[in-house]
């Protein structure tokens, strides 16, 4: 029939251009040089990654960074089309800015670790990369917010992206002299599009659903009286600061090593306080201190290791970390609901 036929022309007409902005978005990626950043990160020390088999790298490839958001089709953005607006309660000056706009600001590249609320205890939800971006707080404060703490009237920042997902921060956190950011690099090239290209948000210390906006487009000063981001709307904490956690890589659970000194070793995070302690125990024994890794800084996670003389037999190792505030990992465990999970990770294995 003519509906049908004029039905088909339309989904043709309609799969042409989403193919046409799809290749678009992809041709303005691959032609993005990142500009050197007038802060660059400082080098990895070389005794940040202990190069240990099975041990997570300090710095973990795009390739396999973790994602976690409910995009069922991953947004392909046109950088050129592409802008940001803020504004809201306290914002004197709005504000829209684009891609080159902000390209052509001062950078900052950071190490920085990223982990998930949705994160089990030893779960694969965490990450940590070189990114590259805009000082949130200096956007902020040319539209002319102010902090809480400075008398401003926001008290949250509001993320939207392009797929509708919001996301609430607090003023005061992302104004504080931390590097939050809105990234535009990772890793040292633009964006991957599963990780937000052309731009995303950034605070380090915060739990992702609370700070980590992929596809940003908008911005808006408020307040958590006043309004609650998506995750907040489904029983989740309206903050959420990254609690101190450790993780085993090696051995992995049920692993059959040789009796003898077998390495020990994982990961500790607690991003924007640090890491100072790591502990394992064998069998509920007396805790063992393990060696850390040398510290790239405070908002990236730390490797550690301790060398265990293994005996023949089934053993249980645990691990804990104790952070720069001197927090010591508590031994209750409690579900990724409503603000991330506790309790201490352990693996079981079978000496031979």
């Amino acid at each position: 029939s003519a509906a049908v036929a004029a039905s088909a022309v339309a989904g043709g007409v309609g799969r042409h251009l989403n193919t046409t902005e799809l290749a678009k978005a992809a041709a303005t990626r691959e032609d993005i040089v990142l500009p050197p950043p007038a802060s660059p990160a400082r080098p990895v020390p070389a005794g940040a990654d202990l190069r240990i088999p099975g041990l997570s790298s300090f710095t973990t490839p795009n390739k396999d960074f973790y994602r976690v958001d409910t995009a069922l089709v991953v947004p392909r953005v046109d950088a050129s089309a592409w802008r940001l607006r803020i504004h809201g309660a306290g914002v004197t000056r709005p504000l829209t800015v684009g891609f080159d706009d902000l390209l052509r600001r001062e950078l900052i590249e950071r190490d920085i670790t990223l982990t998930c609320v949705s994160n089990e205890v030893g779960g694969p939800y965490v990450g940590n990369a070189r990114w590259i971006g805009v000082r949130l707080a200096d956007l902020l404060r040319e539209a002319g917010v102010r902090p809480p703490s400075d008398g401003g009237p926001a008290d949250q920042l509001v993320a939207r992206s392009v797929d509708g997902m919001t996301i609430g921060s607090p003023v005061e956190t992302v104004m504080d002299g931390r590097d939050a950011m809105l990234a535009l690099g990772m890793n040292g090239e633009p964006l991957p599009f599963a990780h937000g290209f052309p731009v995303r948000m950034l605070v380090p210390g915060l739990y992702g659903y609370v700070s980590a906006c992929k596809w940003i487009q908008d911005l808006e000063l408020t307040t958590f009286d006043a309004y609650d981001a998506y995750w907040v709307k489904r029983t989740w904490s309206r903050e959420a600061p990254i609690k101190t956690q450790s993780r085993i890589d090696t051995p992995r659970p049920f692993a059959s090593p040789k009796a003898g000194r077998v390495p020990v070793a994982g990961v500790a995070w607690a991003q924007h306080r640090g890491i100072a302690r790591v502990e394992v125990r064998v069998d509920g024994g007396a805790w063992q201190t393990a060696r850390l890794a040398e510290e790239s800084g405070r908002d990236t996670w730390r490797q550690w290791m301790w060398e265990w003389p293994a005996t023949a037999g089934s053993h249980t190792l645990e691990v804990r970390a104790t952070d720069r505030d001197g927090y010591t990992q508590t031994d209750r465990r409690a579900g990724t609901v409503p603000n991330g999970a506790t309790g201490r990770h352990s693996v079981v294995v079978a000496v031979t």
